[in-house]
């Protein structure tokens, strides 16, 4: 199966009585699957109490087979939740729709403890039936026979990646989901997030379909005569049988009688168990066979909806007067440069910065290489700071973060630390070119190698010296041989680039960042 990258329709919920909200009172009932996921604005201590949910996604699966997907976001900032608590707890509860989450526990204690403090208690305490995706990525995984697969902590950018193929920003993840309105961005990553819950799902069901042996078929038709002991031990499509046939007389009699009379029939005496705001449609017989074999639930004890206190003791918590001053001090001298730059020619440098990526903007680093800036990422994968903080002195770097704690280390180098505060790539460079005052010209773009921040050779190679360079190392398309193109060579890792590679490097990295390059060239 090709993932898709293309987003589904996406539906903002902003009121109870919206299109919207309609739209997705519709959609509920019809869908067979859902996605969930929330955003919160991200607690900088610890605090007594949870945070507030500022956002809950729900990406609805109706029709598994034309792949029907629907994307609703929940604005719980701007929607009266009493409206919309009791239609989610059926929607958590029921058992015609599978819910999809990726560590979702966290998020149903943020959520319940959300609703509980504007009126609604309980709040959530189940969500069944389920199905983690973290479980699902460790059945994906191929078995050998007689040895038992760890499992490993993985990112669901990471998971996205081995199963999709697809990259998975998180750089949203940290941003102030309380804000409104929500930006762009925020509503594309948080559709997203949701949506490749189903995506990957999607990919577990075919699996499964492919293990599954036919069972055979009974057409309950053909057996007028069968007692109910009988009728009950037949094969599953027996049960949808019942359960589509159930469905259809409750909506018969939902049109011909009163509804004070249909909710008698329909939740009284425990004989129906149907949902009160959302009559939705019986879960098919592959989901059922999914949910029986493969289904979790997540319940919510009383320990689970309080915070959990620190066990570490004897260390002073520290006032708010502290904490206060700490952050200040921190604005006050996040851009202050005491002493002579690295990069002067009296300390040995060559009048150009050069920067330091830790992994919290490792992605930065390909960014300032595109417009010809020396930017290394660490050593070592999980670097301490003592480590990066030597890589940086040793090659007489600045070190670009966004780790706050980072900064108690900056006399170790000369405060040559400096803390990025954008969090989407393109304006992270265009905060670094500011803040350095970088002059980037033409002629820069593409002057790297993106791949090790190597310089390329002065000299251009021919066609024939390019492919003997590339031999057992890069294979060359076919269709170049007889362009008389000129191939560029990578003196540190041999990575090889022709002229309409660069160019089209070179085009599709000034339109992606456009305004960033021309404010620089002006």
């Amino acid at each position: 199966m090709e993932p898709k990258n293309r987003l589904p329709a996406t539906h903002i919920v902003a009121s109870n009585e919206s299109s919207e909200f309609a739209r997705l009172n519709w959609v509920l009932a019809r869908s067979s699957v859902i996605g969930l996921d929330a955003e919160w604005k991200p607690l900088k201590t610890q605090q007594s109490a949870f945070p507030n949910v500022s956002l809950l996604q729900l990406a609805c699966q109706l029709r598994p087979e034309e792949d029907w997907v629907e994307v609703f976001l929940l604005d719980l900032e701007s929607i009266p939740l009493p409206f919309i608590w009791e239609l989610l707890r059926e929607v958590f509860i029921s058992p015609d729709i599978l819910k999809l989450g990726f560590r979702f526990k966290q998020d149903l204690a943020y959520l319940s403890s959300t609703f509980c403090s504007h009126g609604c208690d309980p709040g959530f305490d189940k969500v069944e039936p389920y199905l983690d995706i973290f479980s699902v990525y460790h059945y994906l995984q191929p078995k050998q026979q007689g040895r038992k697969v760890p499992k490993e902590t993985k990112s669901l950018a990471t998971i996205c990646k081995e199963i999709l193929g697809i990259a998975l920003s998180k750089e949203l993840q940290c941003s102030d989901w309380s804000s409104r309105p929500l930006t762009e961005e925020q509503k594309n990553y948080a559709a997203t997030d949701a949506h490749c819950l189903l995506q990957i799902f999607a990919i577990f069901k075919e699996k499964v379909a492919e293990k599954g042996s036919s069972s055979r078929v009974v057409n309950v038709l053909d057996t007028p005569h069968i007692g109910l002991k009988a009728f009950l031990e037949l094969d599953e499509r027996c049960n949808k049988h019942l359960r589509i046939k159930t469905h259809e007389a409750l909506a018969i009699v939902r049109a011909t009688v009163s509804s004070r009379h249909f909710q008698r029939i329909a939740w009284g005496e425990g004989v129906l168990s149907r949902t009160r705001s959302i009559y939705t449609m019986p879960m098919g017989e592959s989901f059922v066979k999914i949910v029986r074999k493969y289904g979790e639930k997540i319940l919510l004890r009383e320990s689970d909806r309080k915070p959990r206190s620190s066990k570490k003791r004897g260390k002073r918590k520290p006032s708010m007067i502290t904490q206060v001053t700490r952050e200040k001090w921190i604005d006050d001298n996040i851009c202050s440069w005491e002493g002579s730059t690295p990069w002067e020619l009296s300390e040995g440098g060559d009048g150009y910065p050069k920067f330091l990526c830790d992994v919290m903007v490792e992605g930065l680093a390909k960014h300032l290489r595109c417009v010809g800036i020396d930017a290394a990422i660490p050593c070592s994968r999980k670097p301490d700071p003592r480590e990066l903080i030597d890589q940086a002195y040793r090659e007489k770097r600045v070190v670009l973060t966004r780790d706050a704690k980072l900064l108690r280390h900056q006399h170790l180098i000369k405060n040559q630390i400096y803390r990025v505060k954008s969090l989407l790539k393109n304006e992270q460079l265009l905060e670094v070119i500011e803040t350095f005052n970088l002059k980037i010209n033409e002629n820069q773009l593409m002057s790297r190698c993106t791949k090790c921040n190597g310089k390329f050779i002065q000299k251009p190679l021919t066609t024939e010296e390019a492919v003997e360079a590339a031999k057992g190392f890069q294979k060359i398309p076919n269709c170049l041989f007889n362009k008389n193109l000129e191939f560029w060579q990578c003196m540190e890792c041999n990575q090889l680039y022709w002229e309409v590679l660069l160019l089209l490097l070179r085009l599709s990295f000034v339109v992606s960042i456009f305004h960033v390059v021309l404010k620089c060239l002006s």
